[in-house]
């Protein structure tokens, strides 16, 4: 998807500095990547002690070497 942006270049340049890129296209879709996961994490994270997971990787673990 083609976006136009309107950056000021202070900002722009502190990104790419950041980033390290080299382009203000690099740095942003690295900080827009990273911002995704950081995000997808703190949704996993949210869930800690609403979900139950059983402890079966030693049953699973001898299912797949008997495989």
């Amino acid at each position: 998807m083609r976006t136009t942006l309107s950056l000021d270049d202070d900002l722009a340049r502190g990104l790419m500095i950041a980033t390290g890129q080299k382009t203000p296209v690099a740095a942003i879709r690295q900080a827009l990547q990273e911002y995704l996961q950081q995000a997808r994490k703190q949704k996993v994270l949210a869930l800690r002690g609403q979900v139950d997971i059983e402890d079966r990787w030693r049953e699973l673990r001898q299912a797949e070497l008997s495989e």
